[in-house]
């Protein structure tokens, strides 16, 4: 058997900007994220024997189960491109996660796509670079999804609390930052119940590229923050970065349910800075607040920065 596994990614700052539209018009996308302490974890397994009537099927397990003798009938978009891209002979594969991750804001399907490559090179036996993951990762999303972003593939598989840099498909440059700005701060997400497909966000995102230009100048801010440990303004560009990234476009924060959480934690003491996660209009909610002090009327899970990247082994 094979279980491999991969962080989900938490982004604060420059989201929309690592659009490879925005990337192409304006020269230069520029995201600040962390790989979180939850991940996804994908599991192969192949009956060597010979004695299992299934074993000329294709075995998909997730929030479904799926049973196909051809490859390219599998449902799941995720396995099915990686497991074709690969000419993956008939297995069972498991799907699961630490996180409810189905449109959750975590990119989720970039983890997912970044685990299931590393455990197709464990079974071939061959050698991939994390960075070699993350950019296969993001050839293969593109084929089903279009605008998708450069970040959530590099912000998954490779590590860390970092500032990521897109010049173009075949730049991306990593800068890892240190830690020390969330010394004095709890992290946690808090889950919305809603969840939503990203495609169409993200491209109404994309019909409002020029709305997404302040974000990048945020991001830069933010840097330089970071380096100077400035907490407080780093808590308030978490916050302005938010108010930015809803002025995109409408859909990010369209949902009744959504709009009440997003005013609720905004005038909650205890919260000190928050953000919707990833795309918008559904998922997680990320929170900043002092150290053991987090009081709001919703469940919430404290996550912490993962420094390691995707992983994965034979048992």
């Amino acid at each position: 058997m094979i279980i491999t596994s991969c962080p989900l990614r938490i982004s604060l700052f420059g989201g929309s900007t690592d659009n490879p539209y925005f990337v192409e018009k304006y020269g230069r996308g520029s995201v600040i994220s962390f790989t979180s302490n939850l991940k996804t974890y994908v599991t192969i397994s192949q009956d060597k024997i010979g004695f299992n009537k299934d074993k000329h099927k294709y075995i998909i397990n997730y929030s479904k189960r799926e049973e196909v003798s051809d490859v390219k009938d599998i449902q799941n978009e995720v396995v099915r491109t990686v497991l074709d891209h690969f000419n993956m002979p008939p297995v069972q594969v498991t799907l699961t996660s630490d996180a409810y991750s189905q449109g959750s804001g975590l990119a989720s399907s970039s983890s997912y796509t970044i685990s299931l490559i590393k455990a197709c090179c464990l079974f071939f036996n061959l050698p991939i670079t994390d960075n070699d993951a993350c950019k296969l990762a993001y050839k293969l999303e593109r084929t089903y999804n279009p605008y998708c972003g450069y970040q959530d593939p590099y912000g998954c598989g490779v590590g860390g609390f970092k500032r990521i840099d897109f010049l173009g498909e075949s730049a991306v440059r990593y800068q890892f930052l240190p830690c020390t700005i969330f010394d004095n701060f709890d992290i946690h997400l808090v889950f919305s119940g809603v969840t939503r497909n990203s495609k169409r966000i993200l491209q109404k995102v994309t019909q409002n590229l020029e709305k997404v230009k302040p974000l990048l100048e945020t991001s830069d801010k933010a840097y330089q923050c970071i380096m100077d440990e400035d907490h407080d303004k780093f808590l308030y560009l978490v916050g302005k970065s938010w108010s930015q990234k809803k002025a995109t476009t409408a859909s990010i924060i369209e949902n009744d349910i959504i709009r009440e959480m997003d005013s609720i934690l905004e005038h909650n003491d205890t919260v000190c800075a928050h953000r919707l996660c990833g795309a918008g209009n559904g998922g997680f909610f990320l929170t900043f607040s002092q150290k053991d002090t987090l009081n709001i009327p919703y469940e919430s899970v404290r996550i912490d920065v993962e420094t390691s990247g995707v992983d994965g082994r034979i048992i």
